[in-house]
């Protein structure tokens, strides 16, 4: 899982981190109808609960300021990751195991959950331990090749040709999982 205890909030609401309190107020009501327990549809209540404590925090003009810092800090951290040139991150093979296993990921949601077949970005997040900044070439290489496709809420569903290309490359995957570290490893 991530390394990071502390949650993206403004990423939680899918708002910009100088989003006015008219904004994060109008985007909470939206996404907190959505995800409410009590919605048959799309109801969860752990995002329910995300969506609530950012908002929460987002909304109190001295924990906002507070929590900002952090999150500078932590952004900060995350960008000086990549800038390190660290070996993992420009390794191709490291690229080939995160793209199966976010394949996986979806293959499996899509499987167990039919009617709810699509994760978030923030979801592959918690799931992989990989940070958004670090799947973002992820998604867009398996968008590019019609392995996943990204709805208009952004969330990621795999396709028939995604579901394919895993099972034919599963035992590959299993293999080099064998052989090498864990996408969580590779993001430490």
């Amino acid at each position: 899982m991530s390394t990071n205890p502390t949650p993206d909030y403004y990423e939680v609401l899918q708002i910009s981190s100088n989003a006015e309190p008219e904004t994060i107020h109008r985007v909470y009501r939206l996404l907190a109808q959505r995800y409410h327990p009590d919605n048959r549809d799309t109801g969860s209540e752990a995002r329910f609960r995300e969506l609530s404590e950012a908002y929460q925090v987002l909304t109190d003009p001295e924990r906002r300021a507070k929590y900002d810092i952090v999150h500078a800090r932590i952004r900060q951290d995350r960008w000086r990751f990549v800038a390190t040139g660290n070996n993992a991150e420009n390794d191709f093979e490291a690229q080939q195991l995160v793209r199966l296993t976010v394949l996986e990921v979806l293959y499996t949601r899509r499987r167990t959950e039919p009617y709810s077949p699509s994760l978030s970005p923030i979801d592959l997040e918690a799931v992989t331990g990989i940070a958004r900044e670090h799947l973002e070439f992820t998604f867009w290489y398996l968008i590019q090749k019609k392995l996943v496709t990204r709805g208009d809420s952004a969330l990621l569903t795999i396709t028939a040709e995604g579901a394919e290309y895993l099972e034919a490359n599963y035992r590959d995957t299993v293999q080099r999982r064998r052989l090498n570290p864990s996408p969580e490893a590779i993001t430490r």
